[in-house]
This record gives structure tokens, sequence and C-alpha cells, in this order.
């Protein structure tokens, strides 16, 4: 019985708000989901007082009123004012009326939101680098959507609904964990501008120094990944200060946070030093509350900042301070 109600809820749910939004994306307005919801655990309670019916929006019957030209909600009256009609006065009529000229019906209007071309965006969206990180999963949205799809088609609504989110739990959990990670360099056109290594041929490495930048958020399932790069550009020749480029990371966990602590230690036991630039407050609280009774982590405002005090430092070590960065 919970299982039916589970999955009762989610078909309602997936239905109703997929109907609502197909259709103010074609007709150019917004929609407020949590309105919608709420719409329609009212509708669903009162039925359920009321011995009625499941209330939801579906896209079927949507559509027969989109063709139709319906703009508001009284077309909703007009339809129950003719069903009570026919119930009553045109059930004869009407009951031996073949299934498959009602099938043809809901197909007819249904067709219309069959969306090839955006399923063709989804396919061909992938650019060179996305394709070069994720791999055979570059094509993510793609992927979940034919999911779906075939899963609807062969096993019926719900366990399709059922395929389709859990291939999007582990396509967001996989891509989660190969963040898009880069490795900048100075710009000789545009000084001192720093830009991605890949992506411009003529910018050169920092001399002395490494500055990654990690345009993700940190958590357990990519905290090895991160650990690797920040590792593979310390292994260049040359590097003795690492600067992890914390921009473009939202949150951090505390798996992360451990993980960039034990990293700073091992690159400190090798003489490379480590610090963070342009850290955001979430993620210094999260670092914080990891280790406590720690030293910190050292941050920075901006990258330059964080590459003038790893001179510093290697000054104050003694070293050389010729390619220093």
């Amino acid at each position: 019985m919970g299982g039916s109600a589970l999955g009762i809820v989610l078909v309602g749910f997936a239905e109703g708000l997929g109907a609502a939004k197909t259709y103010a994306a074609r007709d150019h307005y917004d929609i407020d989901a949590d309105r919608e919801l709420v719409g329609l655990g009212a509708a669903n309670i009162a039925a359920g007082l009321s011995a009625g019916m499941v209330v939801n929006g579906g896209l079927s019957k949507t559509a027969v009123n989109g063709t139709a030209g319906a703009p508001t909600q009284l077309s909703g009256l007009v339809v129950a004012a003719l069903t009570v009609v026919t119930l009553l006065f045109l059930t004869g009529t009407f009951a031996y009326l073949p299934e498959a000229t009602l099938a043809a019906i809901v197909v007819a209007a249904v067709a219309q939101l069959i969306d090839v071309h955006t399923m063709a965006q989804l396919y061909r969206s992938v650019t060179g680098p996305r394709r070069d990180v994720y791999g055979p999963v570059a094509k993510a949205d793609f992927i979940t959507s034919v999911a779906a799809l075939i899963g609807v088609l062969i096993f019926d609504t719900l366990p399709g609904l059922f395929i389709g989110i859990a291939i999007s739990v582990i396509l967001i959990v996989y891509r989660g964990s190969r963040p898009h990670i880069v490795e900048l360099g100075a710009n000789p056109f545009t000084p001192p501008r720093l830009v991605d290594l890949a992506r411009n041929p003529d910018a050169e490495p920092v001399p002395g120094g490494a500055i990654v930048r990690v345009e993700s958020g940190l958590f357990f399932a990519n905290a090895d990944t991160v650990r690797h790069a920040v590792r593979s550009a310390r292994e260049r020749p040359g590097v003795r200060g690492v600067v992890l480029d914390t921009e473009s990371v939202p949150s951090v966990d505390i798996t992360a946070a451990g993980m960039l602590f034990g990293l700073s230690d091992e690159l400190a036991d090798e003489g490379v030093a480590f610090v963070i630039a342009r850290e955001g407050g979430r993620v210094r609280d999260v670092y914080s509350a990891a280790e406590p009774d720690r030293t910190p982590l050292r941050v920075h405002p901006t990258v330059h900042a964080a590459l003038a005090a790893i001179e510093s430092e290697l000054r104050q070590r003694g070293d050389d301070p010729a390619g220093s960065p």
C-alpha cells in the first residue's frame, strides 16, 4: 500500500509539474512550483475527504485544452459540467465507444508535446572539453531522457519514472566526482590576467608556481580527484608553491576539508608551499569545523596575493628567489 501511494505521489508530481512547465515554456510565462504543489495537495485532501479520485495535472488533458485554445481555468468548470451531463444523460451513447477511439484522441493531443528538437539539442550540446572530462556520459541529459523514455515504453509509467530518477542520480554523482579542474597561467598579451593554460596556447605557467582552479563544489566524491590534480601540478619541474583557486567552489564537505589539510601537510613535508585563494566564507567555516585545533589553512583574497605570500615564504626559508612565483 505504501509503495503504491508513493508511486501515485511521484507520478502526480512529475506529470502535473511537467505539464505546467511545458506549457509555461511554450507560451513564455512563469509558474510557481510551490503554488502548483500546494494546489494539488489541497485538491487531493478534498478528494480524500469526499471519496473522490486522485487529482493531478495531466499532460494529455492539458494538451487537449491547449489544442482547443482554452486560456483559463474556466475550461475545467466546463469539462466538469459536461462530465455530469454525460453521466446523467449520455451514458448509453458512449458505452460502446471503442477504447481505440479514445486512445487516438489522446495520442493526437499529446503528439504535439514530443519535442524532437530538444532531444537533438541535448545530443549535440556536448563540447570537446566536456567530453574529455566526462567521457562516455558527457551526454548525461540525453542519456537520462532516453532511459526514462524507454523505461516508460517497456515497463509502464511508474517503473520508467524510477528508472529515469535512478539514472539521473547516478550521473549527477558521477559528474560531480569528475569536476572541471584547470591550471591557470599568465597571458602575455593581457598581463597580469590569468587564463586557462589548456585553452590559451600562448599563456605560460607562473614561474616557480602552479595555480589550480576547481570549478565545482568539493565533496567526498571528488576529493581524491582534486588532490590528484594538485599533486600533478606540483610535479612539474621547478614548482615550489601551489595556489588552489576556490573562487568557483560554492561548498565543501568535511571529507574534502580533511583532504585539503592533509594535502597541505604533504606538500609542506616536500618543501612546497600550499595556499588557498579567493575562498568564500561558507567554505572557511567548514575548514574551521573540520579541524578546530589545527592551524587554519592559509587563505588570501586574490591569486596574486597568494603568489606574493608564497614568494615571501620562500624568501624567509632562504630559497633562491630567482624564478619563484
